[in-house]
C-alpha cells in the first residue's frame, strides 16, 4: 500500500504517560494483577467514574480503522468500571441479528413491528428489510433511518446505560447524524463524544497475517502476537504452526484463513474511508474528542511506559533436542521510516480513562 493511500501515524504525548518508576511489574495478561496495576495508576480517576457512572450516563462512537481493539478495550472498560454500567453496542452485529431474525419470522418477528412502529424514511418497509436482506449480495446500502431505529431498539431493551457504539457513522454521510444522534434515537440529555483509535497500520497487518484458526472450536490465536502453548515446526514448509490448546479440541494444527496472507490488502478500502471519517469526526465542532494511540516511537517509549506495558512479539527457533524454543520482544513497527513500539490494551485504555475523567468534568 502506498504512503500516499494511508496519511503517516503520529502520537500526542499529552495522556500517554504511565510510567511510575517505582519498580513493580504487573502481568497485564492476568485480571487480577491488571486490577492491581489499573488502581496503582488511575485508582482515584476509576473512583471519580465509577461514582459518575452511579447516577449519570454518555454515549461515545468509537471511531477507528477495523480490528483496532474496539471491543477489546470496552471489555477492559467494563472490568474496570463494572458491566452493568456499560454497554457495548456493535452496530454490523445488530444489522447481522436483525437480518436472521427477519429472514426466520418475516413480518411476524418483533423486530418488524418494531420497525413498524418507530421508523421514519423516505423508503417504505419493505424496501428497507428488502435492502437488509440484500445488502451484502448487491452491495446494497442499509438506509441510515433505519439503522437508527434498530440501534433505538436495543438501547429501549438496555435502559440508561452508558453506550459505547461500534460502527456508527461508518460512512463521511452518517457523521452528522452524531450531532443529533440523542434526540433522533429519543435517548436522554446526556453527555456525547468521539473515541478515536489511532495505530500504525502494520499493527492491522501484522494481526491479520499472523492469524490462526482452529478448525474445529474456531479460536483465533496469533503465532507472533498471541501463540498457544503448542507450537511446533513443519519440516516440509519449513515454518513452525500453532496447535490449539483448547481443552475440547484433541491437538488440532491451527490454519491460516483463506485470504490472510494478503493482509490488510483485503480491507485496504475500509481501512482508508475509516481514515477519512475519523479525520472528519477531529473537524466537527460541538462534541469532544478522545484520542488513544496504540503505539509510540520506540525511541522515546521508556520515558513514558514501563516494559510490561509494551506487546511482546514472539520468536521461535527449533533446538534439536529441546524441540521449539520461544523468545520474546517488544513488538515494533515501520511506519514511514520511523520505528514504533506497540502498547498492550491495558495502558492504552489509561488514556482513555484519563480523558473521560478529564471531559466529562470530574
Amino acid at each position: 500500500m502506498s504512503k500516499q493511500e494511508i496519511p503517516n501515524y503520529s502520537v500526542d504525548y499529552t495522556w500517554v504517560k504511565t510510567k511510575m518508576n517505582d519498580g513493580n511489574e504487573y502481568d497485564l495478561n492476568d485480571p487480577a494483577q491488571r486490577r492491581l496495576y489499573f488502581n496503582k495508576k488511575v485508582g482515584d480517576e476509576i473512583a471519580k467514574l465509577n461514582e459518575f457512572l452511579e447516577r449519570d450516563s454518555f454515549v461515545a462512537y468509537f471511531l477507528a480503522p477495523k480490528m483496532a481493539g474496539k471491543g477489546t478495550y470496552t471489555s477492559m472498560l467494563k472490568e474496570v468500571v463494572g458491566g452493568d454500567k456499560i454497554e457495548h453496542l456493535s452496530v454490523g452485529d445488530i444489522v447481522r441479528k436483525t437480518h436472521s431474525e427477519y429472514q426466520e419470522k418475516g413480518k411476524n418477528s418483533d423486530v418488524y413491528n418494531y420497525v413498524k412502529e418507530n421508523y421514519r424514511g423516505f423508503l417504505s418497509i419493505e424496501k428497507v428489510f428488502e435492502a437488509l436482506i440484500n445488502r451484502d449480495t448487491n452491495k446494497v446500502s442499509v438506509p441510515t433511518e433505519f439503522v437508527l431505529t434498530l440501534i433505538k431498539k436495543e438501547i429501549d431493551n438496555i435502559g440508561n446505560k452508558t453506550i459505547f457504539l461500534d460502527g456508527f457513522p461508518r460512512k463521511i454521510d452518517q457523521i452528522s447524524y452524531t450531532l443529533y444522534f440523542r434526540e433522533l434515537i429519543n435517548y436522554r440529555d446526556v453527555k456525547d463524544l468521539f473515541i478515536l483509535i489511532n495505530l500504525p497500520i502494520e499493527v492491522i497487518n501484522q494481526r491479520i497475517t499472523g492469524r490462526a484458526i482452529c478448525p474445529e472450536c474456531q479460536t483465533s490465536r496469533n503465532l507472533k502476537l498471541n501463540p498457544t502453548k503448542h507450537v511446533c515446526y513443519d519440516e516440509e514448509c519449513k515454518d513452525y504452526y500453532l496447535v490449539c490448546d483448547n481443552e475440547s479440541c484433541s491437538n488440532v494444527r491451527m490454519v491460516c484463513k483463506e485470504g490472510d496472507e494478503l493482509g490488510i490488502e483485503n480491507i485496504k478500502d475500509r481501512i482508508i474511508e475509516d481514515l477519512k471519517l475519523m479525520e472528519q469526526a477531529r473537524n466537527m465542532y460541538g462534541i469532544d474528542k478522545i484520542e488513544i494511540y496504540n503505539a509510540l516511537e520506540k525511541d522515546k517509549a521508556y520515558d513514558y511506559v514501563d516494559d510490561y506495558e509494551l506487546t511482546r512479539a514472539f520468536c521461535f527457533e527449533k533446538d534439536e533436542k529441546k524441540g521449539v524454543c520461544s523468545r520474546t520482544e517488544p513488538f515494533s513497527i515501520m511506519d514511514n521510516d520511523v520505528e514504533y513500539v506497540s502498547l498492550l490494551p491495558a495502558p492504552a485504555l489509561i488514556q482513555l480513562i484519563r480523558q473521560l475523567v478529564y471531559k466529562l468534568g470530574l
